[in-house]
């Protein structure tokens, strides 16, 4: 009896599946965080954070602490480890410990939102590595003091353990791996996919040895409390139960590894960081675009915006920003690439292209649009307010373009530099079109009767083609009116120079005017006399909008950028000089992407050196014959408008046909709603209609006795759905007592007489027997609450009561003894009545 209770209270076997367990789902988080982080010294962070939470754990279970130790154990771990964990660079001097610990207090409490805003990988950039810790030690603590008790509070593991893989999923990428090719088989996303299917395999399996090791604990411990001790018989359900767990878990992976990733091709994933962005600021910041004309007034056309430094070879263009979205009015910023803007790591992967070193410094620029070049690696912000500037620094790598959302905009003397480099791109005369490129608004007709009388060619070779003829028949001007004696600033540095009118604007409207003048001025045979085809007349913002309609109506994607030019083989455009860009030197330019994916700067700006003829051919007023005719009235019946508009909308109907773009994305979304629905309500399903197929064929026997016993099995099964006790080796009558229901005795006595006696129940009898059992298993729920009758009418312990392993009675003392070996029946001779 010792011996049995020394195995009863040895912990061992419960630490080690525990230790197990968790230190599973440790691997598995690691996993799924990697792609976030991509740096070595994530597994130091890991495995720190998995051992001093191993140890809070273990300290706490074995002297019985109590809860606010572990408390305390956790902060004073975060405190003391965080700094050289993980933020190891301000260990390098001692000046640097104390601005560690201020980061480490606003990583706890900002670095979880400050981890979504910031391009993937992160590396060991600041103190992005603050959560992870956090997260993996807290994770570890809790799980292993859950998973080490003996109570059924111990499947409080699973929800603490799953927080490690579910921080990974919800704080990474918004697209998924890339598909794993196995020979002719491509697996999409197979990282997700395997983190999810091992983290639902594993929880199963221990909260099924948890299970298991319970119920042998309880056995043990009853054996050493009565002296009578409970000896396994090996039978052919438990090879049966083993099968049916086995197919569950097989039909589950299959489920969930097979079917969801193809059924959720095309979807986008939505994790946290989908919906984080400094969207507010560039919805609330005006179009830089509409305000272009302003640049050019004379109280700022000689501002110096900022200025521009290069070490080694200097970049030919500075870029502002990027516009992407036209709604036929204004060009604004918008869902260029990602569509976001993000955090910028310690760097960036800037691609092939020549290296760029630069320091910007600001002058009279306000706004949020920070001055970049080329494509980005890194940008270290310097001065007094470089920890501001640097915390509200965004960019957007598609767009090529970067944000500042530090408060009240950037302001003079703030200063940053800049590393990237600058991509090699071809010739747009050499490139193709991919096609397909969308435009939400309807080309103007004047723009497109243009293009069809000019174009030659296709692809790069036309758009080159016409933009060249459109820049040489455009006039350069900045201004509806000037001042009469006065030189506007932009006018001083164009020699020779002759003012037009241009309203400002980039509209449809606006945009249709210049090819309307167009068009009229090439049907003029004056403008063939005097070699002057010059009509349109306006700047880069009415220029660079109509490139990137001609280029949309050529098949390539466009976006207009704003920006300055540090060099340029065109005398005729402006650049800044010495590096130092003013209000006037701003231009605005076209960019188009070709069917490699590159995108190519097209120059919009007209010229200024041949200005409009307002010489036109004169024209003598048609001469028409008049035939006068004697008036009539003729008596004419108005067409039936009932009929007219149907036929009109019958007409209209037979030449649309039938629009079925919709079916597709309501089957796709009503089957993927579909399979959630059966694979999370699919178990549920099953276990009721297999007790309700059960519960059918036992009241459907033919033979009354066997509907009898038949009626007292699904009394006990309800009872033990119930969490009332299995029957064990107990005759009906203990088992009825101990249920203590109503009519339990009742029942017990007519299953036995139904089974006992040579005279068998007749028919009548078998049915009162089964309303009894309807009113007991109506009892048995009764008085429950909702979560409590839902558990009960989905719980399985019914149907294992048969595969359960069946124990004989034996006495310690003497050994091994024959006993009940039936469910409420004993080996014994029927006795004769």
């Amino acid at each position: 009896m010792s011996a049995a209770r020394g195995r009863t209270a040895s912990p061992w076997p419960r630490v080690v599946a525990g230790a197990s367990y968790v230190l599973t789902m440790v691997v598995l988080g690691t996993v799924a965080t990697w792609p976030i982080y991509r740096t070595a010294w994530l597994l130091v962070v890991v495995a720190v954070a998995a051992v001093v939470g191993a140890v809070i754990a273990a300290a706490v279970t074995r002297r019985r602490l109590p809860w606010w130790v572990v408390v305390l154990a956790l902060l004073g771990a975060v405190a003391v480890l965080g700094v050289p964990v993980t933020m190891p660079g301000r260990l390098s001097a001692l000046d640097q410990l104390g601005g560690g610990f201020v980061e480490l207090a606003r990583g706890v409490a900002l670095a979880w939102k400050d981890l979504l805003t910031v391009d993937l990988p992160v590396g060991d950039y600041r103190n992005l590595l603050v959560p992870v810790f956090v997260t993996f030690l807290v994770a570890t603590t809790l799980a292993l003091l859950a998973a080490w008790r003996a109570d059924r509070r111990a499947v409080l593991a699973v929800p603490a353990a799953v927080a490690m893989p579910v921080f990974g999923l919800l704080f990474g990428r918004s697209v998924t791996s890339d598909p794993l090719v196995l020979g002719p088989v491509s697996v999409p996303a197979p990282i997700e996919t395997f983190v999810g299917v091992a983290t639902v395999v594993a929880a199963l399996l221990w909260l099924a040895w948890r299970e298991r090791d319970q119920r042998l604990r309880l056995l043990e411990a009853a054996a050493g409390a009565s002296g009578i001790r409970a000896r396994r018989l090996r039978t052919g359900f438990s090879g049966g139960r083993l099968a049916l767990a086995a197919g569950m878990v097989v039909v589950a992976v299959v489920v969930t590894a097979a079917v969801v990733p193809f059924a959720a091709l095309g979807v986008d994933r939505e994790v946290l960081r989908s919906a984080v962005g400094p969207t507010i600021d560039l919805a609330a910041e005006p179009s830089p675009l509409s305000t272009y004309r302003s640049l050019f007034s004379d109280t700022q056309a000689d501002q110096v915006l900022f200025q521009v430094t290069t070490t080694g070879t200097a970049p030919a263009r500075v870029r502002l920003a990027t516009l992407d979205v036209y709604d036929g009015e204004i060009y604004r910023a918008g869902s260029s690439g990602d569509g976001r803007f993000v955090r910028v790591p310690s760097s960036l992967d800037a691609g092939a292209g020549t290296a760029i070193d630069a320091t910007v410094t600001i002058g009279g620029l306000s706004g949020i649009w920070l001055p970049t070049l080329g494509q980005v690696s890194s940008v270290d912000f310097q001065g007094s307010r470089a920890a501001g500037l640097s915390d509200g620094f965004y960019y957007n790598a598609d767009a090529q373009a970067g944000v500042d959302t530090v408060p009240n905009g950037l302001g003079a003397g703030d200063v940053y530099r800049v590393t990237g480099v600058d991509p090699i791109t071809p010739d747009l005369a050499t490139v193709r079109a991919p096609g397909g490129a969308a435009t939400s608004v309807t080309l103007p007709d004047n723009l497109t009767k243009w293009v069809e009388v000019h174009q030659t060619g296709t692809g790069g070779e036309a758009l080159s083609g016409l933009v060249a003829l459109l820049r040489a028949r455009g006039y350069l001007s900045h201004a509806l009116s000037v001042s009469t004696g006065e030189t506007p600033v932009w006018m001083a540095g164009l020699a020779d120079y002759t003012f037009q009118p241009s309203a400002a604007g980039h509209s449809l409207a606006r945009v249709d005017q210049l090819f309307a003048k167009l068009l009229q001025r090439e049907a003029d045979p004056q403008a063939a006399a005097t070699d002057n085809y010059v009509a349109a007349v306006g700047d880069d913002e009415q220029f660079a909008v109509a490139v990137a309609l001609i280029a949309n109506k050529l098949g390539f994607p466009a976006r207009v950028v704003l920006g300055a030019r540090l060099s340029s083989a065109d005398a005729t455009v402006p650049v800044c000089v010495d590096g130092a860009c003013r209000a006037d030197d701003l231009s605005a330019w076209t960019e188009v992407r070709d069917d490699q994916g590159q995108w190519i700067a097209v120059d919009a700006t007209p010229q200024h050196a041949q200005s409009p003829s307002l010489e036109v051919t004169r024209q003598r007023d048609p001469e028409n014959v008049t035939e006068v005719r004697p008036d009539s009235v003729d008596e004419v019946a108005p067409p039936n408008p009932v009929q007219q508009d149907s036929d009109r909308q019958a007409s209209s109907a037979g030449d649309s046909g039938w629009d079925l773009a919709w079916l597709w994305a309501t089957l796709k979304i009503g089957g993927l709603v579909l399979l959630v629905l059966l694979v999370l309500g699919g178990p549920f399903l099953l276990v009721a209609g297999a007790r309700f197929f059960r519960r059918r064929s036992r009241r459907l026997q033919a033979d009354p006795a066997q509907k009898v016993a038949g009626g007292w099995d699904e009394y006990v099964d309800a009872a033990i759905d119930a969490g009332r006790a299995r029957p064990a080796s107990r005759t009906r009558r203990e088992l009825a007592a101990l249920y203590g229901t109503p009519s339990g005795t009742v029942l017990a006595d007519g299953a036995d007489e139904a089974v006992f006696s040579p005279r068998p129940p007749s028919a009548e009898e078998a049915d009162a027997f089964w309303r009894i059992v309807d009113e007991e298993r109506r009892g048995f729920a009764g008085g429950q609450g909702f979560w409590r009758k839902l558990a009960t009418a989905l719980s399985l312990r019914s149907f294992v009561r048969f595969a359960a392993p069946r124990f004989t009675r034996s006495s310690t003392r003497s050994g091994a003894r024959a006993g009940s070996t039936g469910r409420g029946t004993r080996r014994t001779r029927r006795p004769a009545r």
